[in-house]
């Protein structure tokens, strides 16, 4: 196992791992430890109360952050006709029907999120296999297949995060940059886990929250006092 740098060890000596820090406070520390020579992507991981295997407590959705993430983001829709067009006017990377399906089939993957209109699904569906392991293939519970094509491209676009539990009942999401203004990352945090504590599976029995950190690219976790999102 490879020893950590002088710089990640000192980083964790100013965190406190008993301590569950509030948000203003996580935040500061965060964006203190964020020391790397790039500008460091933000995240929350949280663990929840769930049972990924029951298919009714399956935390899945789509979030607009209010400050954005700080990513440049590639979108492309699946769309035919005006929808195509206004896709495009959005500021869809590409935009189409049977030639976007051919040129992914052919390989094409320069893109970070698809959109579909529900009517392009029975020829999307084709790409299962090749988006499906990606994390790229449009579904109605992330709000990637819908009639408003254009309206989804411009909210990924303007910073909509997509988020999934994964097998061990933990999500991970990016909420901003290191560079980000303190109160920003606090709004797009809390903007997040409003969303996250109004989606609690009604199958969910317990606490939904049960642990919380934030940590750069670089950095280690910063404890977060979850009990301040639960409302």
């Amino acid at each position: 196992m490879a020893a950590h740098s002088k710089r990640y060890r000192n980083a964790v000596a100013e965190v406190d791992k008993q301590q569950r820090y509030d948000l203003d406070e996580a935040v500061e520390l965060v964006k203190g430890l964020a020391t790397a020579n790039f500008d460091e992507t933000v995240e929350i991981t949280l663990k929840l109360g769930i049972d990924p295997k029951h298919s009714d407590q399956v935390v899945r959705g789509a979030v607009s952050l209010p400050a954005g993430t700080g990513k440049s983001v590639r979108v492309v829709a699946f769309a035919e006709g005006e929808d195509a067009e206004k896709a495009k006017e959005a500021g869809a990377l590409e935009a189409g029907g049977d030639e976007l399906v051919e040129k992914v089939q052919g390989g094409w993957m320069d893109f970070d999120v698809a959109v579909a209109h529900p009517q392009m699904m029975s020829k999307v569906g084709r790409l299962g296999r090749i988006l499906g392991p990606r994390g790229l293939m449009p579904s109605p519970k992330a709000g990637t297949v819908t009639e408003n094509v254009a309206g989804a491209v411009k909210a990924y676009l303007g910073g909509r995060v997509e988020y999934r539990v994964d097998d061990s009942g933990c999500l991970h999401v990016p909420v901003g940059k290191a560079s980000f203004p303190a109160e920003d990352l606090k709004a797009n945090v809390t903007a997040f886990m409003d969303h996250l504590t109004a989606s609690r599976p009604a199958g969910v029995r317990g606490a939904f929250l049960q642990g919380g950190w934030l940590s750069t690219t670089m950095s280690p976790a910063v404890p977060l006092n979850v009990g301040q999102f639960r409302g």
